[in-house]
């Protein structure tokens, strides 16, 4: 899900990314080992995650390295429950300190950073030294934004680290004096200002995920690939490039999959494993494929456990009136429609000279995007038009927002803004860039794509298609003009989507816009301190008309994703927080040994 808070995790556009692992015999799983297996988008930058801020990292991350919090697997609202802590925060009548007690009996992974490579227990420190290392201005984190003027002292910190040499020379045991731990076992939070959404969004977000200061400092630049963690799972392989899995943590305390849940569960077969010890399964492994089409196949041949229907394969598995086809009920798939809370756009760099004093131009290539003929295109019409930037599965969603005609498409009228344009920047416009995070065959697509549809207006443009690692570093030094991706929310508030336009998370926080509106700061700082009620709704409302007008993107989407799993693949409930579940999910393995013969006989 970046923020003034927390960071969405940033996907680009067509991303898709299946839950849980992949891989068996090949990245050397057991034959009667019970390992998840699927697909990933290859997208990988590492496992530290106070580093971290990309949807795949995150996904494996969180299995490995656990938060306070994290919101229930089952139940519907979602709700927000201990992991690492004991109990919910105790909260001052101020609501500017908070008390959280830490589970006892937690250990962190056997690994030989510690003595005799045996892990030692958590303690409420542990989170300080995390925080302060997102803090660290020589970490370079994209998660500082989190906590930007939020905790008394800890800009303070930061200050001082920019004085220091090198991260060697940062002394981790300067006093935070927001940051305490009054013993092992509870930490105490002092707040500038009130936080409502303190718990949802900073302590059950990865990044605030403790890791161990001693495999921190052996460490040293490779911690990204060492991740030392409490979580259910540990690091087994990374390669790179080719696929990464995790494996059960024989350290792991005793942690029960869930007895309750919501109306239909129990009738679903989700509390088939109620008080079972997690993980329940040995291990998982995600097995890179940028490209669908073999995804599919792999999957087909039940090499792959889940996965998400590509447009490509619709025919194969979808009928007319929505129900599989007699194949897929055959093979005993099962397709399940999921809303994800995920809005993308093509955005804008504010800060570009060309584009960012030139409100003509930007409405201009909002009015040339057909995002209908997009959505048709590239999600099999699954999805919606995105009228504005909140995700229709939020409550404080505008149903009136489609009325506003902030994303109609007008080629005639992009056509009429785009002479107003060359008038602002007083003669004829120069070519703009787009940077695409990929060189798959979706992104190549997605690229011509656009570039038909602002050729068809009058603008030339280059799509420029470059791997991950190099379009977030343009994106994050405010070097792209023009760039596609999107987000998925990491919490229920639509906070989460707001703080992207607030102008202190600028790149290479979750503001990639560089969008600036003194107003829309003042709002946001109001709204961020306000508990849930209908004025702050109101207020949300007024914000997200405020960024529309100002178009610092072309909102064009949000996705409805068609999740396929085999009928081995045991408790896959959709989830729109889903990082760290797989310790919930089981393989039946007599089923999925089962499924070869099975194959066999249906044509």
């Amino acid at each position: 899900m970046n923020y003034g808070k927390k960071f969405l995790a940033i996907v680009v556009t067509g991303a898709i990314v299946v839950l849980a692992g992949c891989g068996s015999r090949k990245p050397g799983a057991e034959p009667n080992e019970m390992v998840i297996r699927l697909p990933a988008s290859g997208k990988l930058t590492g496992f530290d995650p106070g580093m971290l801020r990309d949807f795949d990292s995150i996904e494996v991350c969180s299995h490995i390295c656990e938060t306070l919090y994290q919101y229930h697997f089952l139940k519907r609202p979602y709700e927000i429950i201990p992991l690492l802590a004991e109990e919910m925060p105790q909260i001052s009548e101020d609501m500017q300190t908070y008390t959280i007690k830490i589970k006892r009996g937690v250990y962190f992974q056997n690994d030989k950073c510690f003595e005799g490579g045996k892990g030692r227990e958590l303690k409420a420190q542990d989170f300080i030294y995390s925080i302060k290392r997102i803090a660290d201005i020589k970490n370079l984190s994209q998660n500082w934004s989190l906590f930007d003027d939020k905790i008394v002292g800890l800009d303070e910190f930061r200050e001082y680290t920019k004085g220091c040499k090198s991260r060697e020379d940062v002394d981790y045991s300067r006093d935070v004096e927001g940051l305490q731990a009054s013993d092992d076992y509870t930490l105490v939070v002092d707040l500038k200002r009130p936080w409502p959404q303190f718990v949802s969004t900073a302590l059950a977000d990865t990044s605030t995920a403790p890791m161990a200061k001693e495999a921190v400092e052996f460490y040293g630049k490779d911690i990204i690939s060492h991740p030392v963690g409490t979580g259910p799972f540990k690091l087994k392989v990374w390669q790179r490039g080719s696929y990464v899995s995790v494996v059960r943590n024989p350290n792991f305390r005793i942690e029960l999959y869930p007895s309750e849940g919501e109306p239909g569960d129990a009738e679903a077969g989700y509390l088939d494993d109620a008080g079972k010890r997690l993980p329940l399964v040995d291990g998982i492994v995600w097995t890179i494929i940028q490209e669908s089409q073999p995804a599919w196949l792999l999957f087909l041949q039940g090499k792959f456990d889940a996965m998400a229907l590509q447009k490509d394969n619709f025919d194969e598995v979808i009928l007319g009136n929505g129900e599989l086809t007699d194949k897929m009920k055959q093979l005993e798939i099962h397709l399940s429609p999921f809303q994800e809370p995920s809005t993308f756009w093509v955005g804008f760099n504010m800060q570009d000279p060309v584009l960012g004093k030139n409100k003509p131009l930007r409405r201009a290539i909002s009015y040339a995007l057909d995002r209908q003929k997009f959505i048709d295109l590239f999600y099999g019409g699954l999805g919606h038009v995105s009228h504005g930037f909140v995700a229709p599965q939020l409550d404080s969603y505008d149903p009136t927002i489609k009325e506003k005609g902030f994303a109609v498409y007008d080629p005639n009228k992009a056509r009429e803004l785009i002479k107003e344009a060359e008038k602002i920047h007083g003669g004829e416009l120069p070519e703009l860039k787009i940077a695409m995070g990929g060189t798959s065959t979706f992104y190549r697509q997605y690229g011509q794509f656009l570039g038909r549809q602002l050729k068809a207006v009058g603008l030339v443009v280059e799509v420029q298609y470059m791997d991950w690692p190099t379009y977030i570093e343009k994106v994050n030094t405010r070097s792209a003009q023009i760039f596609t991706a999107g987000v998925i929310a990491s919490m229920p508030d639509a906070e989460d989507f707001l703080s992207m336009f607030y102008s202190k998370n600028w790149s290479p926080g979750s503001n990639r816009f560089n969008y600036l509106n003194p107003e829309y700061d003042k709002l946001y700082e109001k709204v961020a301190v306000m508990p849930d009620n209908p004025k702050r709704k109101g207020l949300y409302r007024k914000m997200e008309l405020m960024v529309l007008e100002d178009c610092p993107a072309a909102f064009s989407c949000h996705r409805v994703i068609y999740r396929l799993q085999h009928d081995w693949y045991k408790n896959y409930k959709q989830h729109a927080f889903q990082h760290g579940m797989g310790k919930y999910r089981r393989i039946d393995l007599k089923k999925r040994a089962a499924y070869s013969e099975l194959l066999k006989k249906v044509k």
